[in-house]
């Protein structure tokens, strides 16, 4: 089913300076004052020689053309294909103009293997410096500092976190640790480098508005409740009590709205001077707008790399232990209940309805959504961070197999006899595979997404009209209006009254299933 509408990311992959997309990543930087940056390199395993820094495969760069529309670009710079030598000087200037505020994710370490790439194809010395820049979990500790009146947490959010909470979308990592050096790229690889540099931009977006309409609330305007950074960036923004127009002069005001923030790890703050300081690229690029040049100067960091940065760190060799006869006697126990034996406590032999019912754990959150696809019952822990015991006895009370791939969970494989199967894939659709295999399952094209992604429950059994779908959605979601003259049926959760229609999305998650499960063979 189809999530609120979004436009198609522009990506654009460059593989040579004589390519027109070069051109157009020369021109887009000129006229952009936001860019998201990310890198992708193949990791380096079991070395034991002296330890070096992984090549940098891939850089994106996510330019935002105008800050006063979602207009952006973004680029693939292909490392293996280009001239590193040729594109270094380009690089240097943007990473410090003064025009054009960088945003990253922990974007040191990117930096480091960067500036080693281009070291070894004798670009010496590489980049040491990243400036004016902001770390996307800065900005993220801000909004819920400020927002909801607490101290940032202290544990680390993970970008795929990040986008969930403030943009309500989720951003898939499975592909993360592919094989990055390899060529061509696949459409998938393309689509995933280039939607981790995009959401920087979208975060920053939702950050930038944020701090407007808390502007705007200090002037008896609008407030933005604290609940808002959780609506999702469709939501905040598509709120009717805010005019667009007062939002952009307002934003001239935007940086007196919050405290200055502690310097994040991987990067120093800016001083107002530090911010003004000359132009000495050769490139003509535009100044930033009053509005964003108020919050580099109040939340504005930089990147410097170290003389001690740039050397790789040996790694520790671990003295291994041999195992007691006691601990090899345990390894080939897990081993041998790591297969599954059966029968699942729905058989029909058990007394059971014959219905399939998992529960994954967080290891494998993303099969759960995989398995409502194909219609299979596949419920989350009822706790965010549940007790081995607690998963135990929920799948207990609720007969069902518990896919996990956690191996110490199998110790308990005493307690809940033939309900609980290590899955040995990494990959979501491999895994779905592996279950469907394993516990022959039957699935076919009409089962296709019919069970809530959100929360596993069944959709009602007659469709609604757009009509019906309105009424129901009054103050629960927003159907875009785009969807309004196509005629199309909608389908309502019963557990938790999320709304579904049969749009572009849809059928291509029916299709990719169709392929995934070898429907058509």
């Amino acid at each position: 089913m189809d999530l609120p509408y979004e436009k198609p990311l522009k990506i654009h992959l460059v593989n040579s300076t004589e390519s027109p997309e070069f051109t157009h990543l020369t021109q887009s930087l000129t006229r952009s004052s936001i860019i998201g940056l990310d890198a992708e390199w193949k990791p380096i395993r079991g070395q034991n020689h002296q330890p070096t820094f992984p090549t940098v495969s891939l850089l994106q760069l996510a330019c935002q053309l105008d800050h006063d529309s979602d207009e952006s670009e973004t680029f693939l710079l292909d490392m293996h294909s280009v001239p590193l030598p040729s594109i270094w000087e380009l690089l240097r200037e943007t990473f410090v103009s003064p025009d054009i505020l960088k945003l990253g994710f922990k974007f040191k370490q990117d930096l480091v293997y960067l500036s080693s790439t281009f070291c070894l194809q004798g670009c010496d010395p590489g980049f040491d410096k990243v400036e004016p820049y902001l770390d996307i979990t800065t900005i993220y500790y801000q909004m819920q500092h400020k927002q909801q009146g607490r101290k940032g947490p202290k544990e680390t959010k993970s970008l795929a976190t990040i986008c969930k909470e403030v943009l309500g979308i989720s951003l898939s990592k499975e592909l993360q640790c592919s094989d990055w050096s390899h060529r061509p790229l696949t459409e998938e690889q393309k689509i995933y480098a280039a939607t981790d540099a995009h959401c920087l931009l979208k975060i920053f977006n939702v950050f930038q508005d944020t701090v407007v309409k808390k502007g705007n609330s200090s002037n008896n305007m609008v407030e933005l409740h604290s609940s808002g950074v959780n609506l999702g960036l469709k939501e905040i923004l598509g709120k009717h009590d805010i005019d667009d127009k007062i939002i952009r002069i307002k934003s001239f005001e935007a940086s007196h709205m919050f405290q200055a923030t502690v310097s994040s790890e991987n990067g120093q703050r800016i001083s107002k001077v530090e911010v003004l300081v000359s132009r000495s690229s050769s490139r003509n690029t535009m100044p930033m707008g009053e509005s964003l040049l108020k919050i580099v100067r109040k939340y504005g960091e930089k990147i410097l790399l170290r003389e001690s940065d740039r050397k790789p760190k040996a790694a520790r060799k671990k003295v291994k232990k041999r195992p007691s006869l006691v601990a090899v006697t345990r390894e080939k126990q897990l081993d041998n209940t790591s297969d599954w034996q059966g029968p699942p406590p729905w058989d029909l032999s058990l007394g059971g309805d014959g219905c399939p019912k998992f529960l994954c754990d967080v290891m494998v959150e993303g099969l759960a959504k995989h398995l409502r696809c194909v219609g299979v019952d596949a419920a989350i822990p009822s706790s965010r961070k549940p007790e081995s015991r607690e998963l135990l006895d929920q799948a207990y009370s609720e007969q069902r197999v518990l896919l996990t791939r956690d191996a110490k969970l199998l110790r308990h494989q005493y307690l809940i006899k033939n309900q609980i199967y290590r899955v040995k894939n990494l990959l979501k659709n491999e895994q779905l595979l592996e279950v469907i295999e394993t516990f022959q399952l039957q699935i076919n094209e009409d089962q296709l997404m019919s069970r809530c992604t959100k929360c596993n429950g069944r959709f009602i059994q007659k469709p609604l009209t757009t009509e019906e779908a309105v009424e129901a959605a009054k103050g629960f979601q927003k159907i875009p209006d785009c969807l309004f003259n196509k005629n199309l049926e909608f389908w309502q959760c019963m557990e938790c009254n999320q709304l579904y229609w049969e749009g572009t999305q849809y059928h291509n998650a029916v299709q990719k299933f169709i392929d995934v499960c070898k429907l058509n063979e």
